[in-house]
């Protein structure tokens, strides 16, 4: 039997005995080892509050303790504190002027005008192609204009149409993916893996092909907008450089509709930006909320109601003369005095509806009864009409 050796002093680390030792070591003995060979490690740096804050709750969540963490500990672990060097916090003016945030009124047909122009898009893509294309409507947004040109993948084509009814423009990009992926198409690459976009400028080739693709968006979105106003976007120009192809200033509101085109289990996107102010002339008709709406109007009632209109009885008076006397002499007129009209039997008779002019005649005599021979319609029974419909 052999000896146990002694355990190693407090400022030393010894390393195992190698063969058949090692057995004869207890359990003591390594626990000193390593005590000691931890002491000798330097010690770990001092942590932040907020990261020692967040090691606790770690180790609290570790040990089967829960503690819900407030917003402000939230903030303070995810740097979301007070803005670097503790400026005044912005009025409620400035947050309001430096809002991204577009507010504009929801126009309800224009999910049915796109809607439509995506199942046309689908019949004209396919003939464009010749191939299987399947495009469905991704997202309608609002945003500012200039967060628009930021978020452009370059290289970009980008093309500039102009709505002519509405004198203003819009614009239709198209990302690179789809256009690579329709390229391979036209030029017989079907079955080609999708190559890796390197960021080169476009060919010529490239930019025609993406040209007539543009035109093709263009065609379907007017004939979209037919059933509420006839209107024709033509194709202005490509553009490379978003700087060149701006259309409208930069915190102006737009809209931006986003189509996604699968081609042969390739996908890419349209985007076509239609400025807010190019829709105002037809913004009356997008706030529908259905195909037809009138806002209130009911032609069969107004319709009944001028035919009941047109076989009520109405009051007319003749005049026969008109003149104007001062106030003096109408306060100092006297029973039995005459007035001298100055007319003669060929002199012109208005008939009146009130203060409405309707006709002009002459006066005369019909069977005993003075009567007045209508010869002019002054054209104002349509204004008569109106005023008590308005009523």
């Amino acid at each position: 039997m052999t000896d146990t050796p002694a355990p190693p002093a407090p400022s030393t680390l010894v390393a195992a005995p190698a063969g058949e030792e090692d057995a004869d070591w207890s359990d003591a003995a390594w626990e000193l080892a390593a005590a000691q060979q931890t002491a000798a490690l330097p010690p770990p740096p001092a942590a932040p509050a907020a990261e020692a804050e967040a090691m606790r709750q770690a180790l609290a969540g570790l040990t089967g303790e829960t503690k819900t963490l407030s917003q402000e500990e939230i903030d303070r672990l995810l740097n979301f504190g007070a803005p670097e060097g503790g400026g005044p916090e912005l009025s409620a003016i400035q947050r309001l002027v430096s809002s991204t945030t577009v507010n504009k009124d929801r126009l309800p047909m224009l999910d049915v005008v796109f809607d439509r122009m995506v199942r046309m898009l689908n019949t004209s893509l396919r003939q464009f192609a010749s191939t299987n294309v399947e495009a469905s409507l991704s997202k309608i947004e609002w945003l500012r204009y200039t967060d628009f040109q930021d978020a452009i993948e370059l290289p970009a084509l980008i093309g500039v149409a102009r709505a002519e009814p509405w004198d203003n423009q819009m614009l239709v990009t198209i990302d690179s993916a789809l256009i690579y992926c329709m390229m391979d198409v036209l030029l017989g690459g079907r079955r080609s893996r999708p190559g890796r976009i390197d960021g080169r400028a476009y060919t010529s080739i490239e930019r025609k092909m993406t040209e007539r693709m543009m035109k093709v968006v263009l065609q379907d979105l007017g004939q979209s907008f037919d059933p509420l106003a006839q209107v024709d976007f033509v194709f202005d120009r490509l553009e490379v450089n978003p700087q060149f192809a701006t259309i409208t200033r930069a915190t102006n509101a737009i809209i931006r509709v986003r189509i996604a085109v699968e081609v042969e289990r390739r996908t890419g996107h349209i985007d076509i930006v239609i400025p807010y102010a190019t829709l105002e002339p037809v913004r009356g008709k997008l706030v529908q909320m259905f195909m037809g709406e009138k806002f209130g109007h009911d032609t069969v009632w107004e319709s009944h109601l001028k035919n009941e209109l047109m076989r009520s009885k109405l009051e007319l008076v003749a005049v026969l003369a008109e003149t104007k006397v001062p106030l003096g002499e109408v306060l100092a007129w006297q029973k039995g005095q005459s007035l001298k009209l100055r007319i003669s039997p060929d002199s012109t008779v208005l008939v009146f509806s009130k203060t409405i002019p309707l006709f002009a005649g002459h006066m005369g005599q019909r069977n005993d009864n003075i009567a007045v021979k209508i010869d002019t319609d002054l054209d104002t029974k349509q204004e008569l009409i109106d005023g008590l419909l308005s009523h």
